[in-house]
């Protein structure tokens, strides 16, 4: 019989559990965006638990045909955003509250995790990444960071001091009128684009934090302003983007020896902003090697939950 472990994530936009086997394939990820009202920015905290709470059951009832005949031989829940101590989101408790109820009725263990180490776990899936320490990156609406992976200790090197990438892409998509969120529909916009870089990049301490606020400032101006078409704003936000992360990465790798940088986070499921940093990146230092999570497992997703607590299941059965 084949042995599975089920991951929760409850994240600020995205209810999601999946399956793997405790050897570490990936089975099904189920996963549903929490419903954000057009013209809206996000939601409260308090209104993500809610959907949480009604959605995780029919999530569950998703991913049962596809463990049916299996041993469940483990949970794992993503409890809080990183790994900090004081690191704390009301939304994570819906996953940890029926991920810990689940192992207890099944008499199993109930492994926890962050949401941040769940992405990059999920991430590493057929990327290309090879063994050893790398720099990874988490880029998210609630995200914008860069830090080292050296064993099993991730370390913060660098990352926002203002708003995140997903904030830039989302504030801009809402301001145009487009669905929340917005990342999808902005970039179908920026394709048709031109950029001329009319957006200027600030970084600081070498360049392993950055400032987001001034340039999403000033598209809000070309978007109220109209001198600009909606295509090359967009392709500018891309641009920005590619530009900063690019700078913040090889600031990384030049503080740390690394030479392998994994992308993950739901800003890096865009095919435009993968292709735009990886230029970046390679015009200013060609021996990097820069590795993505497929598009599927770049967004918020219990993949990467699941696989940790394969890992911890094995290590404790050893």
């Amino acid at each position: 019989m084949t042995r599975v472990v089920i991951g929760f994530d409850t994240s600020c936009y995205t209810t999601s559990v999946a399956a793997v086997t405790v050897e570490g394939q990936v089975i099904a990820s189920c996963r549903k965006l929490l419903p954000v009202k057009l013209g809206e920015r996000g939601l409260r905290q308090s209104e993500g638990v809610w959907h949480h709470v009604r959605a995780l059951p029919e999530r569950l009832e998703e991913l049962a045909p596809y463990i049916r005949g299996c041993e469940i031989a483990a949970v794992c829940v993503s409890a809080r955003p990183r790994d900090e101590a004081d690191s704390y989101m009301p939304v994570f408790h819906a996953g940890d509250a029926q991920g810990r109820g689940l192992a207890a009725m099944l008499g199993v263990p109930c492994f926890s995790t962050t949401h941040q180490r769940g992405h990059i776990a999920a991430a590493k899936v057929d990327s290309g990444i090879v063994d050893g320490d790398l720099l990874a990156v988490h880029l998210s609406g609630g995200t914008t960071e860069l830090l080292s992976l050296v064993g099993d200790e991730l370390t913060l090197l660098g990352g926002t001091l203002d708003l995140h990438a997903g904030q830039v892409v989302d504030r801009t998509g809402v301001a145009m009128g487009l669905p929340f969120p917005a990342g999808p529909h902005l970039e179908k916009l920026a394709v048709q684009g031109r950029s001329e870089a009319r957006l200027t990049m600030t970084t600081r301490d070498g360049g392993l934090n950055c400032h987001l606020s001034g340039a999403e400032t000033q598209v809000q101006r070309w978007i109220k302003s109209g001198e600009l078409p909606r295509e090359d704003i967009a392709r500018e936000v891309y641009d920005l983007l590619a530009r900063t992360v690019a700078r913040m990465i090889c600031a990384g790798a030049e503080k740390t020896g690394i030479g392998q940088v994994l992308i993950a986070g739901g800003v890096s499921s865009s095919a435009l902003f993968r292709e735009l940093v990886t230029e970046r990146i390679h015009k200013r230092d060609r021996d990097l090697r820069v590795c993505f999570g497929k598009p599927e497992f770049s967004g918020d997703n219990a993949v990467g939950t699941a696989l940790i607590g394969a890992q911890m299941l094995r290590e404790n059965e050893e």
